[in-house]
């Protein structure tokens, strides 16, 4: 193909693209306008199922499959990390350990944190269907609480205590019983990802269907893929070094 021609084709995708931007913009309903048509889509189906929150709605109810599509991003940015960081045949394990000086104060506050930032992100992840929050969210501020003890100067101890081989297996996990709950809706209610449990009490933990179980799913693999990811990265950067030539 030349290079003629690849213009033509960038200049055509780009004049489709521009016309669907233009008729989508052209269609927005007017700020502060009586009609909420977005609000009157997601409303009903949420109060459906029972689900305050209507982000985790949308996200695990009503575009299911797209947010499949967004984890499973996640796990290729994982793994793709993991092969570009993998150890080549030029480097080596630094002898000693990262040594940093750091407050006594600032090493206590990260001490303190851990505890509350894992509670924090188990929470979040938990009652995402009743209040903000979910799976990406609560996945986040999981693997952030355990890298408080990296900031805290304590590497060694972080390399300890993060559960690195079970999280290999959780990110798998977390997007396989994504899949397999797909696959149950789709058996049971006629779609794949189809919202097929009861629906419980509004307001109760047990409640909104597959929401909350498919938002566990998330959280599980976002917290794993990015507790491995990150150790790569720190591995990289403190542990390991060039051989000399």
């Amino acid at each position: 193909m030349t290079r003629r021609i690849r213009t033509v084709l960038a200049l055509l995708g780009a004049a489709g693209i521009a016309a669907l931007l233009l008729a989508a913009f052209t269609r927005v309903p007017v700020p502060g306008g009586p009609g909420h048509l977005y609000r009157d889509l997601v409303l009903g189906p949420a109060l459906a199922h029972a689900t305050p929150n209507l982000v985790s709605s949308i996200n695990f109810d009503l575009r299911a499959l797209d947010t499949l599509g967004e984890e499973t991003i996640v796990t290729a940015a994982v793994v793709g990390t993991l092969c570009l960081l993998a150890p080549s045949a030029a480097e080596r394990r630094r002898i000693g350990s990262d040594h940093r000086p750091v407050l006594p104060a600032v090493k206590l506050a990260g001490y303190l944190l851990l505890p509350l930032t894992t509670l924090l992100g188990l929470d979040v992840v938990l009652h995402g269907h009743l209040t903000p929050g979910g799976g990406f969210q609560g996945g986040v501020v999981l693997a952030t609480g355990w890298h408080l003890l990296y900031l805290a100067g304590d590497y060694p101890a972080l390399s300890r205590l993060r559960p690195i081989g079970w999280c290999e297996y959780a990110e798998a996990a977390g997007t396989g019983f994504y899949v397999v709950t797909g696959l149950l809706g789709l058996g049971l209610a006629g779609s794949f990802l189809a919202n097929f449990l009861p629906a419980g009490t509004f307001g109760s933990l047990l409640s909104t269907g597959t929401v909350p179980l498919l938002s566990l799913c998330v959280g599980a693999e976002v917290a794993a893929g990015l507790l491995v990811m990150l150790a790569q990265f720190l591995e990289q950067g403190l542990i390991r070094e060039r051989r000399p030539s």
